[in-house]
Order: C-alpha cells, then structure tokens, then sequence
C-alpha cells in the first residue's frame, strides 16, 4: 500500500486535466487543431474543405462554445507547453515519491516531495499560462521541482544503498 504516493497521484492527474480543459478550449478559441502558431495552420491542410463528419460536427461545436475565433496564438503557446512541461517533469517527480514509499522512507520525506513537486507544477504552470517570458510562477515552479529531483535522487540513491547493505 502507498497511501501517500496515491493522494499526489491524483493530485496531479487533477492537475493535468486541468492543464488539457486549458489546451482544448484555447485550440476551440484559435481553431488550431494541430500545433501552435498561424505557421503550423499554413502548412496543414483546411479540415473544413472536403469536411468528414467529425470535422464538420467539431466545427459546429466549437462555433457553439465560442462563435468568433481568436488570432492571437501565443497564448495556445503557452498553454501547450504548460501542459507539456507539466507532463515532462511530473512523472519522474512521482516516481520519487513512489519508490521512497515503498523504500519505507520517512514519512515527512515523503509529504515534502510531493507536496513540493505538486506546488512546483502548478507554479510554472500558471506562470508560463499568465505571462509571458520570465515570470515569478515559473521560477518557483522551475527552482521547486529542480529540489525535489535532487532530494529525490539523493534520496533514492541513500535507501537503495541501505537496502543493499
């Protein structure tokens, strides 16, 4: 049993739907379906010539939820890599607060890695989603989760070894 890994791994996995609801509907806002900027829509074909019935049912959707589409495409960016660096950094950071669960580590080790990597993640998200370039949010986020990889690494290096001594 992991009961503490379990609560971050929700915690996250609410975290990261968030971040998708955040990508979707700014892909709704823009009409960009694949990719990031004007450039990645010039060089795809328009999905609404020659529409199938997924195109044309998710174009009526879309025209629904937000009738008028947005041209400012760095905030699709931004969004994109938040949920991206989101997915980049959290899983290893999970694994951490798995593997010193199951090493038996001390408890408060285990709490202060997930709750450090969990308010990191969020932090840089919501700094790179609110500004762009450099940003307090993103710099908590990114300084907070570069200290849980190195006290998860020491620390899973120290109870490994132990375990084998």
């Amino acid at each position: 049993m992991i009961p503490i890994s379990t609560v971050f791994i929700g915690l996250n996995g609410f975290t990261a739907l968030v971040l998708t609801y955040i990508v979707v509907m700014e892909r709704t806002r823009t009409r960009v379906w694949h990719g990031e900027s004007k450039e990645d829509v010039a060089i795809q074909p328009d999905p609404l010539i020659n529409p199938n019935v997924i195109a044309v049912t998710v174009e009526k959707f879309a025209t629904k939820i937000i009738p008028d589409k947005v041209e400012d495409y760095s905030a699709l960016l931004r969004k994109v890599r938040a949920h991206g660096n989101f997915a980049e950094y959290v899983p290893l950071g999970l694994l951490f607060v798995i593997a010193l669960e199951l090493m038996h580590s001390p408890n408060w080790l285990i709490w202060l890695e997930g709750g450090v990597l969990t308010i990191a993640r969020i932090a840089h998200a919501w700094g790179l989603i609110k500004t762009y370039g450099p940003s307090p949010g993103r710099a908590i986020g990114f300084f907070l989760t570069l200290f849980v990889y190195i006290v998860g690494s020491l620390a899973c290096v120290y109870y490994g070894i132990l375990s084998v001594i």
